[in-house]
């Protein structure tokens, strides 16, 4: 590439955002307006599940967060069998990049055709530890999406494109400034805040009291 890799990540398409991981530990927060919350921002929302669940999930999540990964790995495959394709849950995925790598792989994610959405994220959260401890995170995450499709040149136009760059920024602006999003992941179930879910329990214990008959 004309462009070296060491740059890529401290250009303008990649160098922005900072924070700090949130604690493990589920606890309510407050509540905000579900109809708000449900609106997209600057990016169109990737949803999974029924437009008209009983709840809706909205999930703000980092690529290089372990608590993240965690949930998505250990979490998320229960939420979606009993809740998600029962019909009971819908959930919204939006990008919270906590660092330049992060944003590197929402952008991926994003360059990918739609339907393939969920399934980048799921491979970058499966070899989260392989890519950002990679001596060389760029090739890593190249040599990861290569396997989608990806090329070189399609690669390098993703991660220099600036307008989407700034549509993730938008995203997580919007989310600290109206939701009070700090760190990931933080979640918003029927607009009630919750910061953690980091167990199957955790989850049932949020979603229970808009459940119930």
């Amino acid at each position: 590439m004309t462009v070296s890799r060491r740059r890529l990540l401290a250009t303008s398409a990649l160098a922005f955002l900072a924070g700090s991981l949130s604690a493990p530990l589920a606890f309510a927060q407050g509540a905000f307006d579900a109809a708000e919350l449900a609106t997209p921002g600057a990016l169109p929302d990737m949803a999974i599940g029924k437009t008209d669940a009983k709840v809706t999930i909205v999930e703000y999540a980092s690529m290089t967060c372990g608590h993240c990964a965690h949930f998505h790995e250990t979490v998320f495959p229960t939420l979606k069998e009993k809740y998600i394709d029962t019909g009971k849950v819908r959930m919204i995925y939006r990008e919270f990049p906590l660092d330049p790598l992060a944003a590197a792989v929402s952008m991926l994610s994003r360059c990918a055709p739609a339907d393939r959405y969920f399934d980048m994220t799921g491979m970058f959260y499966a070899k989260q530890k392989d890519w950002t401890r990679a001596a060389d995170p760029v090739d890593a995450l190249f040599q990861l999406s290569k396997q989608t499709g990806f090329t070189r040149d399609t690669f390098k136009a993703c991660l220099t494109d600036q307008k989407l760059l700034d549509q993730l920024s938008a995203g997580r602006t919007r989310a600290s400034e109206k939701y009070k999003v700090d760190g990931t992941p933080t979640f918003f179930v029927n607009g009630r805040k919750f910061v953690g879910l980091s167990t199957v329990k955790e989850l049932e214990d949020a979603l229970a009291p808009f459940l119930a008959p």
